[in-house]
């Protein structure tokens, strides 16, 4: 929470606007200890913030706009993460297209955090190691040995 937080500050500072969100939730009842932030929305930065750059794990989403494909596709590409990605049309060419343009373990197409676990799962870049989910799982969990005998 305090991560995120301080991102939400940050954003302020590279010169983002809040426009819904950024503050700490306090909840009643069971979860009242809990460690909460409100969806928070921002607007007003550029790709190479640390906003834009770094991966947060946390409700926050910003709104760039863009010119051209190509310049929106760069700026995803430009961070050294490639967890996930989303891409929103109703072009079905223009999806594939896309997807496969951008440097990212998974691309969902207008939907998000739809996953079926008996699929690869896992980023590229510097967004983690290996894939979990499906036959990959079973190379990522598994530690080979050779063991090299002469008589």
């Amino acid at each position: 929470m305090n991560k995120v937080l301080t991102y939400i500050e940050l954003a302020q500072e590279e010169g983002g606007r809040i426009l819904l969100g950024g503050n700490r939730v306090k909840v009643e009842g069971r979860c009242s200890g809990g460690f909460f932030v409100e969806p928070t929305l921002v607007e007003g930065l550029n790709a190479a913030c640390r906003v834009n750059q770094e991966e947060i794990f946390g409700p926050i989403a910003t709104i760039m706009p863009f010119d051209t494909e190509d310049e929106v596709i760069s700026w995803a590409n430009s961070t050294m993460y490639g967890l996930a990605a989303s891409v929103w049309t109703t072009n079905i060419n223009r999806a594939h297209q896309t997807a496969h343009r951008l440097e990212s373990g998974i691309v969902w197409v207008n939907t998000w955090l739809n996953r079926d676990l008996r699929t690869p799962f896992g980023g590229v870049k510097h967004s983690g190691v290996g894939r979990e989910g499906g036959t990959e799982a079973l190379r990522f969990f598994t530690e080979s040995k050779n063991i090299c005998l002469q008589f």
